[in-house]
């Protein structure tokens, strides 16, 4: 395993160098890079023969091609740390899942739009011609748009797309449906939802997305990792680009170092084994509470850094009465969170004194948002590290994506490819367009069956009103909202309320399945496309070449959305004349001359597309020490941070302003609507819905790689051995878990990674309703969000609360009934 992460020397071992494609190139040679060169005839007869260089969510490979079929594939021999995933990606193409044909459910073909909404999931559908269903659509969108204007139309197609500059489906769809008059999109992300609005009043940027201080500054200077709710180990086989892995060099680094590592979660996760880390599980949900707990130790105790919080915030003296209990009789000893927590008043007075007597790096998890009044705990973390004023020193401070797509991973000097945009005639541009509105109305992402079941009331949101739109028409394309909301009862009587749904993938996954429009759609490995590896490292870019013809009826999304806009009268307007082709070329020469601007020579793009190598770039080594928010240690007045102080605000004016009583002005412990040992449980045991394992959210479920981790053929529930015994499970059985929202059935596993009290079931697993026209019917595969709930997680963010939810587990008894969901409808 290599223990570099990108160096300008190892370019040639980890793509084709610039010095490779120009081999005498002035401007590369200045730069730095490595003498030699990738042998030009083993590149170009790799392209020649069976093996072809692609990339995907789970990082570069090589794929074997025998007769037009992909036989096999190996990680690309530069990936530090392969993910095992990729055997399901080879099966993905193949799969029983594949969604062969344009397919129409048959009452709604018959009996138009409207018709039996309460019979989708049910399996009906009637095989139809691409010409016949192109009709269907088009027909549909201007029936839709003249008879109730363009915001009944949803097109906030939202998921983890396959990545690619030109094949970004979401984008593809807004561009249609713009074209079309308008849409009602979404807007955020149910991944960060709660803490991506909270933070720009705290710390003046979105920051979940934003660099961390660097894993090697990290490995030198830190004394004390605490991984609150993070795991790098699991999280990290993905990017939402290309994978580059570069966040395990960086868990190795510390290991080999033997930095001492906490990793705070009531699962033992498998970063905390690697690190042999000690192991803190607080109750689910109350990790604002044991914050607390620290916070009051550190300023009663002395230990906190006066000079920082009055140099470089604003509003601790608002905070501190909270704290203190001066303000609501309550002060937030680490008794008082003892009681919350779980955790002994001891050990969290400890925490504070080794926080503050070490070089201290808090790497918060997502996962503490994403439940009621989530934005509280990301606010203390930036609290908590305020205090103990590192912020801005190497090793210290805080990093909030550590566990997401490599962050830390250290910046390489690259260009940044344009993509495909929303807009016809609009610039080619990058940037997270899933963050953003686009369309004639926005709603907040988690927020649309709410929208479904009260449309025409108001919602807060971030200190505005929205109006809900009535919507009449969904359009989804690379995404899978039947795995990723919660509450999924409430959502299959909300979906009633849509005339039509449409839904474009490759697998009949429970979106598919509940829609009545389906369109097959080509998998990435099925058309060309181009994108940057690594999220942060944007250490190549790589040719995403087409390993096979699209198999069965399947067509690219560009070639759907372009017939579709055809039909309309707009298909011109649509490509603006280009091919697939076209735009990746464009993408590619927009990215040379940003390139040249930087002292760089890309290749032209004949040779790099036909290399068969991914284009490396050099990593400077001031990104190596790169240090979160040193710039605004350095000088708080020139480098001012975002917020209307220009420092961290621990109160905010401008939250106060809003007046929400479920969000105050400053970090506060809140009761969420129910938890594990809460006064409103009515439920014993805690749900944690963890990320899951070989899987990336419902990605990969529907392939073999369900073999190595599925339980009597269902989602695994872990158990602690106390939790199973009193309820006599055993390893291996069949249970089902259940609360007032439903009901599912899972496989136990009984471990001691757990803690007592709490059950893990991964978020992803499909959704495989017994009883499609039944409300609360069981589901036999053992889909999560049928047990956790859909509030928000307040009136600023309206966030998501995926990991809200108690829950019962007991035996299952009688036959067990077959698990449907991985067979194609009607089988």
């Amino acid at each position: 395993m290599s223990n570099s992460c990108g160096r300008p020397g190892d370019d040639r071992k980890r793509g084709l160098s610039r010095r490779g494609f120009l081999r005498q190139s002035a401007t590369v040679a200045a730069l730095g890079m490595a003498d030699a060169a990738l042998p030009r005839g083993a590149a170009f007869a790799q392209s020649a023969g069976t093996e072809i260089l692609t990339g995907c969510h789970w990082g570069m490979f090589r794929a074997t091609v025998e007769n037009g079929r992909a036989t096999a594939i190996r990680p690309w021999e530069g990936d530090p740390w392969p993910s095992p995933q990729l055997k399901g990606v080879l099966d993905s193409i193949y799969s029983p899942t594949r969604i062969k044909y344009p397919m129409v459910r048959r009452a709604w073909l018959e009996q138009g739009p409207g018709a039996d909404p309460a019979g989708r999931g049910t399996g009906d559908f009637v095989r139809v011609s691409w010409d016949e269903v192109t009709e269907l659509l088009a027909r549909e969108l201007v029936r839709v748009r003249d008879s109730y204007g363009p915001e009944a139309i949803f097109g906030g197609s939202y998921g983890w797309k396959s990545p690619g500059r030109m094949h970004n489906c979401q984008t593809l769809l807004r561009r249609l449906l713009k074209l079309n008059g308008g849409f009602t999109s979404s807007m955020g992300d149910y991944s960060t939802g709660a803490a991506q609005v909270i933070l720009p009043y705290v710390t003046g940027s979105i920051e979940v997305y934003e660099q961390c201080t660097a894993w090697p500054n990290v490995v030198e200077n830190t004394e004390l990792m605490v991984f609150w709710g993070a795991n790098p180990l699991r999280n990290s086989e993905i990017c939402w680009q290309v994978a580059d892995h570069g966040a395990f060099l960086g868990i190795d680094g510390l290991k080999q170092k033997g930095t001492k590592a906490i990793c705070i979660d009531p699962i033992r996760t498998e970063t905390a084994q690697y690190l042999d880390a000690e192991w803190i599980a607080p109750r689910p949900q109350t990790d604002t509470a044991m914050m607390l707990g620290i916070a009051h130790t550190l300023y009663s105790e002395n230990l906190h850094d006066a000079e920082f919080l009055a140099k470089y915030t604003v509003g601790f003296d608002r905070f501190l009465p909270y704290l203190l209990g001066e303000s609501d009789g309550t002060p937030k000893t680490a008794d008082w969170a003892a009681n919350l927590c779980g955790i002994p008043a001891e050990t969290i007075r400890d925490l504070a004194r080794r926080f503050a007597a070490n070089r201290t790096m808090l790497a918060l998890g997502y996962s503490t948002q994403r439940q009621h009044h989530g934005e509280q705990s990301t606010w203390m973390l930036v609290t908590l590290a305020c205090m103990l004023g590192q912020i801005g020193l190497p090793g210290g401070g805080y990093g909030l994506s550590y566990h997401y797509a490599n962050g830390g991973a250290p910046t390489h000097l690259s260009p940044i490819l344009p993509s495909i945009t929303d807009t016809p005639g609009q610039s080619a541009g990058g940037g997270a367009a899933w963050l953003s509105a686009g369309g004639t109305v926005a709603i907040p992402v988690s927020r649309l069956v709410e929208t479904l079941l009260n449309p025409g009331a108001t919602m807060d949101y971030n200190g505005t009103k929205i109006t809900l739109p009535t919507l009449k028409l969904a359009w989804w394309a690379g995404g899978n909202p039947f795995s990723h909301h919660q509450d999924r009862n409430e959502m299959v009587r909300a979906w009633q309320a849509l005339e039509t749904f449409i839904v474009q993938d490759f697998q009949w996954t429970a979106t598919a399945r509940h829609a009545d429009i389906v369109l097959p759609a080509t998998t990435s490995y099925e058309r060309n496309d181009i994108e940057q590896v690594g999220d942060y490292a944007l250490s190549h870019i790589v040719a995403m070449r087409k390993l096979i013809e699209p198999l069965h009826e399947a067509r690219s999304d560009y070639d759907i959305f372009t017939a579709v806009a055809d039909k309309l009268g707009f298909g011109y307007a649509y490509t603006e004349g280009q091919t697939e082709m076209d735009w990746i070329r464009s993408f590619y020469e927009a990215a040379m001359i940003e390139a040249r601007a930087k002292g760089m020579e890309m290749p032209v793009f004949d040779v790099f597309w036909n290399s068969n190598q991914p284009l490396a770039f050099p990593l400077p080594e001031e990104q190596r020490q790169f240090v979160r928010h040193a710039t605004f240690r350095a000088d708080p007045l020139l480098n001012a941070l975002g917020t209307p102080s220009g420092k961290f605000e621990i109160f905010s004016r401008a939250v106060q302003a809003m007046g929400y009583d479920d969000c105050p002005p400053h970090p506060t412990w809140m009761e969420p609507i129910e938890r594990l040992d809460g006064p409103t449980a009515n439920y014993p045991l805690g749900v944690a819905a963890n990320h899951p394992v070989k899987r990336l959210h419902s990605q990969l479920c529907g392939t073999i790689l369900r073999e190595d981790y599925a339980i009597a053929g269902r989602e695994p529930c872990w158990m602690n051995p106390a939790d199973a015994a009193a309820r006599g499970l055993k390893d291996g059985d069949l249970a089902r878990a259940f609360n007032d929202r439903g009901q599912i059935l899972v496989g136990i596993r009984i471990t001691d990674e757990i803690r007592p009290g709490v059950v893990r079931i991964d978020e992803g697993g499909w959704y495989d309703p017994a009883d499609p026209r039944t409300p609360g019917s069981l589901c036999r595969y053992g889909d999560v969000n049928v047990l956790t709930t859909g509030i928000a997680t307040s009136r600023l963010s309206q966030g998501n609360c995926g990991q809200t939810a108690v829950c019962e587990v007991e035996r299952y008894e009688g036959t067990p009934p077959e698990v449907r969901v991985f067979l194609e409808p009607g089988a």
